[in-house]
């Protein structure tokens, strides 16, 4: 409690008046520690590259990616992501790239919870996974999936059921990509996707 409350009770001849409420500061030092704590967390989030304050993309273009009244039809083609914490799956979310219910499409983005990424771009160019993270607002660094914090080197790609040993944030989308990104043991290639939907 930062503050405690007295009432001051008037005697004497201004028998009858109402009891006055002052409140003061219980202990100044503990409302100092409770602001430099919350200082603190705030940085160290910062510094770690959490999604503790990252919210997906609305509309602002991201990595030089619009997002525009409808889906770009030059380039249309599509990927599979994977997502898994310690062997257990993790959801890839429905309308990623696509705020406030279809005001507008980015040229890569999801229409369902099973981790189709569709690039449908009005423009010939190269995109990669760390963009898509991006129009997410999930963190994809050495130690942080998705919101899934593990120790460096205990991030995994598989890229068409081979290790990829660079930056995950640099596998490109290209058509029909495979992706398998888990952060922590244990580590396997889950089978291939062979069912795309007609996509």
């Amino acid at each position: 409690m930062l503050f405690a409350t007295q009432v001051e009770v008037r005697a004497g001849r201004d028998f009858g008046a109402q009891p006055r409420v002052i409140r003061k500061m219980e202990n100044p030092l503990r409302l100092f520690a409770a602001l430099r704590a919350g200082l603190l967390i705030s940085v160290l989030a910062l510094a770690a590259g959490t999604s503790a304050w990252a919210a997906p993309a609305q509309g602002q273009p991201v990595d030089g990616i619009g997002c525009d009244a409808m889906e770009g039809t030059r380039m249309h083609i599509h990927q599979h992501l994977a997502l898994y914490a310690y062997g257990k799956p993790i959801e890839v979310p429905a309308l990623i790239g696509i705020p406030g219910m279809g005001a507008c499409y980015y040229w890569i983005h999801t229409h369902t919870p099973d981790g189709f990424i569709h690039v449908e771009s009005p423009i010939y160019r190269d995109f990669d996974l760390g963009e898509f993270f991006d129009i997410w607002g999930e963190p994809l660094t050495p130690t942080n999936l998705a919101g899934v914090h593990v120790r460096k080197g205990q991030i995994h790609a598989y890229v068409d059921g081979r290790r990829y040993s660079g930056d995950p944030r640099t596998i490109p989308l290209v058509l029909h990509a495979d992706i398998v990104l888990e952060a922590g043991p244990p580590y396997f290639i889950p089978p291939p996707v062979t069912d795309w939907h007609g996509l």
